[in-house]
């Protein structure tokens, strides 16, 4: 008993002052972990070689990007087979695109269109499929293998579910089987979309304020939610 009531102060193993200009928004690992990508309304994307075992930089020079002409809200990492764990995608302000870069060769690949309000959040999975929730109050589906957005919720009406947003998507997260979105509005709504079956299952308010951070247990039985009401809420989605 008396070792959780006196808990290990956490030991900070690595350390990076100033490592960007303005805030930094948005932190990932690459699948392999040797990689850290940073996004900052400085409008930069850093990429940071870093080995794990050592809990330190590499030596390599940081990779640097600066495709983007506003603050950079979200960043992921693929983990698609083909890229090798090291295509980065990044989205936010500006001119609303997503990008996607090669961090092995340090160059652009694509730039893809569609939102026409800032990029809050980004989530990927199966590889090559990408969400992005946008202040334009919709989600956007990518598919890399494709040019352009396979599909947008939030527009229209699908069989009886309405799936239009009343407010900006600020989270989006999908579940590890990909049938399943969630996503969380500035309005302290949730809402459960069927990807498959293109309809929506269920919209909620387990929250009082913006609903910023959306995220599945391993096996989909819950949904984690944080808010700027201070309060994270576990829903038991197998009742719904």
């Amino acid at each position: 008993p008396s070792a959780y009531n006196t808990p290990k102060q956490p030991v900070v193993r690595f350390k990076r002052n100033k490592h960007h200009k303005g805030s930094i928004y948005c932190v990932a690992w690459s699948p392999c972990g040797q990689l850290l990508a940073t996004g900052s309304n400085d409008k930069y994307v850093k990429v940071l070689p870093f080995n794990a075992e050592t809990c330190n930089a590499t030596g390599s020079p940081d990779l640097e990007f600066s495709m983007h002409d506003g603050t950079i809200r979200d960043l992921a990492f693929m983990e698609g087979p083909e890229s090798g764990g090291a295509i980065l995608i990044s989205a936010g302000a500006g001119d609303c695109n997503i990008y996607t870069t090669d961090c092995q060769r340090g160059q652009g690949l694509h730039a893809l269109s569609g939102h026409t309000g800032h990029i809050l959040a980004l989530y990927t999975w199966s590889g090559w499929m990408i969400a992005s929730g946008s202040q334009d109050k919709t989600v956007r589906f990518w598919d890399l293998r494709v040019p352009s957005c396979v599909r947008v919720v939030g527009t229209t009406f699908h069989g009886t579910g309405e799936t239009s947003y009343r407010s900006a998507v600020a989270s989006v997260a999908v579940d590890p089987s990909g049938r399943l979105l969630a996503t969380g509005q500035e309005d302290s709504s949730c809402m459960l979309y069927d990807i498959r079956g293109g309809r929506m299952v269920q919209s909620y308010h387990p929250h009082t304020s913006d609903v910023r951070s959306v995220r599945f247990s391993p096996g989909a039985h819950y949904l984690l939610t944080g808010s700027y009401d201070m309060k994270i809420k576990v829903t038991d989605l197998q009742g719904m």
